[in-house]
């Protein structure tokens, strides 16, 4: 496939929001892309210059100013305006190594049930492997007839899509901001009978940001936990994803604030409930107890005392 071609097949949709040194680092790596994609900046009302310096620095990029921070649903906006078949996401601290594209495209062209691909992520200057990809790799639910293991999930910021499918499921719901906002998308992508793989012949570059707030992250994704599970799982998990989510407000100190906006959420949450069928349940469930299983095996080995000569030869 040569790679003029490629400008019709694939799109990039960066998400950013004042960070706009490392804005300009990702897309000058994307804009060296042999693929030659057309680019595409979600940009969430920055108050830095960081539109300036895309409409200066590239005038060849898509800008799509989205008026406020609308968190992961930026990237609506940017998807809505491509027009090729497929969306690899990033974000602007990730890149896409070159040549991912061109396979991406291959892939989906020659799995047609496949809806998602989520990349290998290598992190920083010394290119490790993010811990998150070995759990993929290792994805219970196998890989017959796929290009990969299947998955219950993908990463937002290291994934290609399906653009009529990331249409179909409507994108990222702007009330979940960022935190785990991959998951309701992940179930109603399963939901579309679409498989979601882990491609390790994709990769994307990370180098994290240190504009970076952790405690508001595991707020945001406990409280978004609990309102997917609201809106697509049994009553059981949706009641259990809501304690465990008290759980983390409490230990983060922030309880009562935070709380009462979890529980003011079920508003909107609940007049859009609805359960996955009972196939995608069943396949979080292989998963969930895969991940059991390794973690008592690791703690079983970890407990274990040192073999010796003998019995390493065994």
């Amino acid at each position: 496939m040569e790679n003029k071609s490629l400008a019709r097949r694939i799109s990039v949709v960066v998400l950013t929001h004042n960070r706009a040194d490392e804005l300009v680092a990702t897309l000058e790596r994307l804009l060296a892309l042999p693929e030659h994609p057309p680019i595409f900046v979600a940009d969430n009302a920055s108050s830095d210059n960081t539109v300036a310096l895309v409409k200066t620095l590239f005038p060849t990029v898509c800008l799509i100013e989205c008026g406020a921070n609308l968190g992961a649903a930026g990237r609506n906006l940017a998807a809505a305006c491509v027009g090729t078949d497929y969306i690899a996401f990033c974000d602007d601290d990730t890149w896409w190594e070159p040549g991912s594209l061109d396979r991406a495209v291959q892939l989906l062209d020659a799995w047609p049930d496949v809806g998602v691909l989520s990349a290998r992520v290598v992190v920083g200057d010394e290119k490790s492997t993010d811990p998150t990809c070995a759990v993929m790799r290792a994805s219970p639910l196998g890989r017959e007839g796929l290009p990969g293991p299947a998955l219950i999930g993908y990463m937002a910021g290291a994934c290609v899509f399906r653009a009529s499918l990331y249409r179909k499921v409507g994108g990222y719901e702007p009330r979940l901001f960022i935190g785990g906002e991959e998951e309701l998308v992940a179930l109603d992508v399963l939901a579309a009978n679409q498989s979601i793989v882990y491609c390790e012949q994709l990769t994307v570059h990370h180098r994290p940001s240190p504009s970076r707030d952790s405690g508001l992250r595991r707020r945001m994704l406990a409280r978004n936990a609990a309102w997917v599970a609201w809106l697509r799982l049994p009553w059981t998990q949706a009641c259990r994803g809501t304690l465990r989510a008290l759980g983390v407000l409490a230990r983060e100190g922030r309880f009562v604030r935070d709380g009462i906006g979890l529980l003011r959420g079920l508003t909107w949450v609940l007049p859009r409930r609805r359960v996955v069928p009972d196939a995608v349940l069943r396949l979080r469930e292989r998963v969930f107890a895969g991940e059991r299983a390794l973690a008592v095996a690791s703690a079983t080995s970890d407990a274990k005392p040192a073999a010796t000569d003998n019995e390493a030869r065994i």
